[in-house]
């Protein structure tokens, strides 16, 4: 089950309060706001999704175009 780019920015930009177009591709989003017990929930929420998913590798590379490559399986 992959996640679409579109689908990723609007679960990102609601967790930081912001509009799906202002996220850059490359944007650190720690820096941006978002928060460690965000992506615990995002990751919690995949993984009821059956998505394979890593804490590690969201937190690793915070990037919105990083997290596309790796819930894709790139």
């Amino acid at each position: 089950m992959s996640v679409t780019e579109t689908e990723l920015r609007t679960i990102i930009a609601t967790a930081l309060g912001t509009r799906p177009d202002e996220i850059d591709g490359d944007a650190n989003l720690v820096l941006l706001g978002l928060s460690s017990l965000e992506v615990m929930r995002m990751t919690s929420r995949w993984r009821r999704e059956k998505r394979p998913v890593s804490f590690t590798a969201l937190a690793g590379a915070p990037t919105l175009n990083q997290w596309l490559a790796h819930l894709n399986g790139r």
